[in-house]
């Protein structure tokens, strides 16, 4: 019998949807009776509990900081201990926002354009507007460049801008995102095939952290997404080059905007949520891979050294 560990919850701003899929995975490998599993948060006793257990494979469940930003990889890594998803440096590339749009860009990936602003500078208010104005033209989506689940993510106008830039000075520094209007499809890639699409129809005005998972928001989940064969193809080559250039391994979610014109790749997610109202489970059952498959193909691709 196998010795599955997951890791969830741990010390992000999402870290009730990590156990929440935690919960979802734990209910479906439990059912195979192959697998030895136990559930953990990584605290103060990670080590420790790592070593008592022993487990064969970590099902890295994180998200958000110190779970899917290369942190925890690290670790277990240095413990030898295969685990789920992608490595260290794929982790990391892929968490941080503003490094990830820079390898798009250098590998003609379509991104919106984008600034990086630091609280440690002194600004004039006026001056910097007219900069945004210049550069990106209103409305800009600001957002903390290394977290989650569209946690403190706004979109802003002129008037208010500045209001919803300083809510965000905890992080130190933030991502200021040209706003793309049009339609949010996501694609999900496995193991450097991709799975499939969905389109998104949020009731509220973007696909934030309640339309992601609380029900009461009601957002419309569209599949197979009505795109020409063309356009398919471009936006399914988009989302496999993504992940292969940022050296991604297991599973991923790109997130995309199509204007009708062009896709923008807005982030590529390293270790999507699995709960009964992620999308990248529902992908794959539309097109014929059962969630107990999809865990089952996901653990067997566990490693180190990736």
């Amino acid at each position: 019998m196998k010795k599955v560990l997951i890791l969830a919850g741990g010390y992000s701003k999402e870290r009730e949807i990590s156990l929440q899929t935690a919960n979802s995975v734990y209910k479906e490998l439990n059912k195979i009776r192959k697998y030895k599993i136990k559930i953990i948060e990584p605290d103060g006793n990670l080590l420790k509990n790592l070593r008592n257990f022993k487990p064969n494979t970590v099902l890295n469940l994180l998200h958000g900081r110190y779970g899917e930003d290369g942190y925890i990889q690290t670790i277990l890594e240095a413990e030898k201990i295969k685990y789920t998803h992608s490595g260290v440096l794929s982790s990391s590339l892929a968490m941080d926002k503003e490094v990830s749009k820079k390898i798009y860009k250098k590998n003609k990936i379509n991104t919106p354009k984008h600034l990086k602003f630091t609280f440690k500078k002194k600004i004039n208010n006026r001056s910097f507007i007219s900069n945004i104005q210049k550069k990106l033209k209103f409305p800009v989506v600001i957002k903390p460049i290394s977290e989650g689940s569209s946690v403190n993510v706004y979109i802003c106008t002129k008037k208010n801008f500045l209001i919803n830039l300083y809510k965000l000075k905890s992080y130190g520094e933030v991502l200021i995102e040209k706003y793309i209007t049009g339609r949010e499809i996501q694609v999900a890639v496995l193991n450097n095939k991709v799975l499939g699409a969905i389109e998104l129809k949020p009731r509220r005005k973007f696909y934030d952290y309640k339309a992601k998972y609380n029900r009461s928001a009601k957002t419309e989940h569209i599949i197979p997404v009505d795109l020409n064969k063309k356009d398919l193809r471009i936006l399914y080559s988009m989302a496999l080059k993504a992940h292969k250039i940022l050296h991604c391994r297991g599973v991923t979610r790109s997130d995309f905007r199509y204007d009708n014109k062009n896709f923008y790749l807005l982030e590529t997610n390293t270790q999507p949520g699995m709960t009964s109202l992620s999308l990248v489970p529902e992908i794959a059952r539309y097109y014929g891979t059962s969630f107990r498959d999809l865990l089952e193909v996901i653990l067997k691709d566990a490693s180190i050294n990736k």
